[in-house]
């Protein structure tokens, strides 16, 4: 009885020291999580350019017109160039010879920024003249930019009124008429021949918006030169009189002979 009552306590105490081990222990460390990775973001579009969007056109004779229409948002300047027929120009000239043109194009959003009215108050001379001020006579790359000659000349003429400054500062091309300091934002259509960029604002020449210098004034007339005054005659030189007393003599006696001549015939008659 002894015997077995050792035996259980001896259990129960090999029993509890077990259970106390256990107990004794660190639960198992869990898993380190791996902190969440923060996302890489891209670096922001520098919005002071906008990016080129060039129009794709269709095999066939270039028509600056369609392109304009097709790239969306140059409307107003597409009508314009109709309304003047410069378009019609430019694909003759685009069509029929090797001659390089450069478009400046202003958006919708540069003409809304007028003063309302301002097309129409426009004549047809002055809305040809704005068209033609936008047109280059050359194809220009955008890396031509950089060395062209100032001033540009444009399809309005050579004039100082009628061209335009060009600057570069890196890939940006400023654009100034004088009155209008503007950017190229990007490129609507390019190929060997042509060239048509997006501008933001619309250029005005000098020789619309500015008054005109006044004409010089007329040389005097010419008058119908005088004639000179006859010079004082001379006096006549002295004539040569003499021998006036001897033929005066002469002729006296003769009148003398002819009247006693007469006198006698009377007297003898």
């Amino acid at each position: 009885m002894r015997q077995r009552s050792f035996v259980l306590v001896l259990s129960l105490v090999f029993f509890f020291l077990h259970c106390t081990k256990t107990l004794c222990q660190s639960p198992a460390a869990a898993p380190a999580m791996t902190p969440p990775k923060t996302p890489v973001k891209a670096p922001p579009a520098d919005s002071s350019q906008a990016p080129s969007a060039q129009v794709a056109t269709s095999p066939g004779p270039v028509d600056v017109n369609k392109i304009l229409q097709k790239a969306g948002h140059f409307t107003v300047f597409a009508r314009l160039m109709q309304a003047t027929t410069e378009d019609t120009e430019l694909n003759k000239e685009l069509n029929t010879t090797n001659n390089g043109i450069t478009i400046l194009a202003p958006t919708d959003n540069a003409f809304s920024s007028l003063k309302a009215g301002f097309l129409n108050s426009l004549s047809d001379e002055d809305k040809t003249e704005l068209v033609k001020f936008h047109v280059l006579p050359a194809f220009i790359s955008t890396s031509q930019f950089q060395t062209v000659s100032n001033p540009v000349r444009t399809q309005a003429g050579t004039g100082p009124r009628v061209t335009l400054n060009v600057t570069t500062t890196g890939n940006f091309v400023n654009i100034s008429s004088g009155l209008t300091n503007t950017s190229i934002s990007g490129t609507v259509y390019t190929d060997s021949q042509l060239a048509i960029y997006q501008l933001d604002k619309v250029l005005f020449p000098l020789d619309i918006f500015t008054p005109k210098p006044p004409a010089p004034a007329p040389e005097p007339a010419l008058g119908k030169p005088k004639k000179a005054a006859p010079d004082a005659e001379s006096p006549s030189a002295p004539k040569d009189i003499s021998g006036a007393p001897a033929l005066l003599f002469l002729l006296n006696n003769a009148l003398v002979l002819a009247v006693s001549c007469a006198f006698g015939a009377m007297i003898y008659s």
